[in-house]
Parts: structure tokens; sequence; C-alpha cells
């Protein structure tokens, strides 16, 4: 459904491109999800694939239409959910839905059933004016002013990016009875735990693909074994950790730093922090870890 084969982009005399060649393909009825920080380059890979924006070089198809020759037709058979909230903030949920049914020269009637399970939502506030509503509640009725036409491909630029974590729940649940309906998504965020809710993904920064798998893979392919460590101090125990010779890698996360050793054979947390102890470094605490996909996103941004 979807193909890009080496897609770059680069604005104006930047010193490095927003898009460095990119590649990959999405399946039909795929849940893809394109996972990177802030600047990594998803937004303005979702602008080039939804016809708002035109790449320096390479290809991009969606659905078999070519997204500079076929524009036209991809502007009808795709839906498209900016990060920036940008429906019509005096007009009400109800007209919203009005107003972009008729773009598509469709009726809100004709396409109920797509969008009945998000609708009933937002339904006992259709009279209220979109600018009102709660920022769960105006990523409810931008999915659904999306969706209204039925797009054979829906394009979610981070769309749970500042709502709560239960809108968050609920959110990807919709996409999960969306994708059951056959209607393949790619969807961007900058939430590691979000991945995981995938079938696939691609892991990107600074312009550049790292990895592209099933979640799964990506976690399996991790190269070592993985400690969490805590001490009393924790500057100083990443400074030590950073500069010793069997640290292949060292990185806060949350209230522990995760730390990687270049010979991790076998599970060396008693001597790991029986040599913490000996350096002089109290409340020492070690624990193995299962790698996740932050982690690997981590190892692989050190690597490349």
């Amino acid at each position: 459904m979807i193909t890009i084969d080496s897609i770059s982009k680069t604005y104006g005399k930047a010193a490095s491109p927003a898009l460095n060649h990119i590649s990959l393909t999405v399946g039909k009825g795929e849940l893809f999800g394109l996972i990177g920080p802030d600047g990594a380059g998803k937004t303005t890979l979702f602008r080039i694939l939804t016809t708002l924006l035109l790449a320096d070089s390479g290809q991009a198809t969606v659905n078999g239409s070519d997204v500079v020759k076929d524009y036209k037709s991809i502007r009808r058979q795709v839906g498209y959910m900016p990060g920036r909230f940008s429906l019509y903030q005096d007009l009400t949920v109800e007209e919203n839905l009005n107003f972009f049914a008729t773009l598509f020269n469709t009726t809100v009637a004709a396409n109920y059933a797509l969008i009945e399970d998000i609708y009933v939502q937002i339904e006992p506030f259709k009279h209220r004016r979109a600018g009102k509503l709660s920022g769960g509640m105006k990523q409810k009725l931008a999915l659904c002013c999306a969706l209204i036409h039925k797009p054979a491909v829906l394009f979610l630029d981070e769309p749970t990016t500042g709502v709560d974590v239960v809108s968050r729940r609920e959110f990807w649940d919709m996409l999960g009875r969306l994708k059951a309906q056959g209607i393949t998504i790619m969807v961007s965020t900058p939430y590691m735990d979000e991945a995981t809710l995938c079938d696939r993904i691609a892991l990107i920064e600074s312009g550049s693909i790292l990895s592209v798998d099933t979640p799964d893979a990506i976690v399996k392919a991790f190269p070592g074994r993985l400690y969490a460590v805590r001490a009393d101090s924790m500057y100083p125990l990443l400074k030590g950790l950073r500069a010793d010779a069997d640290t292949a890698a060292c990185y806060p996360f949350g209230e522990y730093l995760h730390l990687e050793l270049k010979d991790s054979s076998q599970d060396e947390s008693l001597n790991l922090q029986k040599r913490l102890q000996d350096a002089g470094h109290s409340g020492v605490e070690v624990l193995p870890v299962n790698p996740g996909v932050e982690d690997c996103f981590i190892r692989l941004m050190q690597a490349s």
C-alpha cells in the first residue's frame, strides 16, 4: 500500500537533511509505526506521502499512485491527521464532520458504521465548538474527520501527543478496530511504549532509518545483556561506568542507569555490584533487565 524509495528532503540551507534516502514499504492492512523523537523527520515524511510536500529526490507511491503525478487521486484515497489539531475550532463537532464529509462528496450517514465506535464517545458534545473540547476529544473528532470518506490508507502524525494516558490507550484500541476493518494505518509517535502495539515499526533518527522490523524482532536483536544500576549518587556512578573499559553502553533510564557490558556471556550482577562497591559507590543496586524498544533505539543510535 505504501512504497518509499530513497526519499530525501532538505530545508533551505540546513546543514543536515530532514530525510536522508529513506526506503521502506507498508503492506495492505498493516498497522505500521514510525518511531522516533521530535525532529527525526516523521512529519516531513508524512507530508510527502500525503502530497503536501515535494521530496528533493526519490519516489513514493500510496495505493499504487505516485505522490507527485497522481496527487489528486491520493488525496481522495487517504485520511490524514496532522500532529497539530487543525480542525475549525469555531465550528461545532457536528459542523466539522458535515463539512469534511461534504468535501469528499459524501455524508456522515453514508460511512457512519466506520466511525460509530469513536463518534458515540463525542456525540454528547456534538453541539460544542471544537476549540472547547478536551485534548482526547479533539483527537477523536480529528480521527472521525479523517475517516469520514472511508480512506484506504490512514496517516496519523503523533496522534496521542499531549493527551492523557487513558485517552492514549483508548486511541490505540480504536486503531486496532480500524485495522480489523482492512484499513492500512501508518502512525508516527515519539512514545517507545506504543511501538509494541504496531505490526511492524521503523526506528528513525536525524532523517535516517535505523531499523525496520517487528517490535519483538528488534528487541531480540539486542546484542548483549542489560542491567539496571543505581546508587546513592547517580552522576558519579554514570561517569564511572562510562569510563569503565568493560562498558559497551551506559545511559540514564528513569531512576536507574541502563548498562550493557562488552562481555555479557553470563549474569554478572553480583560481580558488578561488588566492583562498584569496591570503587566507593554506596547504596549500589544491580538488576538484570530485559531490553525494550527504547533500549534498542538508543543502542542503534550509538552504533550509527
